[in-house]
């Protein structure tokens, strides 16, 4: 089979797949979580519905998916906010921050609560305390840090402290708790 034409299914599956994924969260969003069916889905889609069974199985396997796509994209966004940063302070700082702005804009709906929970979130949360780590451990080994706690314990201080995010009023009391839960980082002479 040509190249082109591989490329180009693969490109149409995962166009179909995107479609499918934006069009159950939008529709959640708008009707509840027990008001879509794949009925909907595939209609708002503009897909037939046997395609959105070669594809998914349920109302359920869509979110799920969907879900996964937003833990990658967040993931993404952490590793960026890291890279942007200079030194060991900074690249903490600039994660933190993204976490919890991610909290404070996605979390407490219904659907959160339904997929919060499984395998694909536990292990996106073990990424995420390991990756905390890493960077609590580079700020300790450059002196800006604490080295009298564990950083892996200091990683789960700050990422439960930052759940609190998700009920803030405003992105300015977010980034006010980001700085207080830095301060229980921080070095002192």
């Amino acid at each position: 089979m040509p190249k082109i034409w591989s490329e180009s299914i693969k490109t149409h599956r995962q166009a179909v797949r995107d479609a499918t994924l934006d069009t159950a969260a939008a529709l959640v969003g708008e009707r509840g979580l027990t008001g879509v069916t794949m009925s909907h889905i595939a209609e708002r889609a503009g897909i037939g519905r046997a395609t959105l069974y070669k594809y998914f199985s349920d109302v359920e396997a869509i979110l799920i998916a969907w879900h996964q796509r937003q833990i990658a994209r967040h993931l993404s966004l952490l590793t960026a906010a890291k890279d942007r940063a200079t030194d060991p302070l900074d690249r903490l700082t600039a994660v933190l921050e993204t976490y919890a702005l991610i909290s404070h804009e996605h979390h407490g709906t219904e659907l959160a609560a339904l997929l919060h929970r499984g395998e694909h979130v536990e292990h996106a949360k073990e990424h995420l305390r390991g990756f905390v780590e890493a960077l609590i451990d580079d700020g300790a080994r450059s002196g800006d840090l604490r080295e009298d706690v564990p950083p892996a314990e200091l990683a789960a201080f700050c990422l439960h402290a930052l759940t609190a995010a998700d009920g803030m009023k405003s992105k300015a009391a977010v980034r006010r708790l980001v700085q207080v839960t830095l301060t229980g980082l921080l070095r002192h002479p």
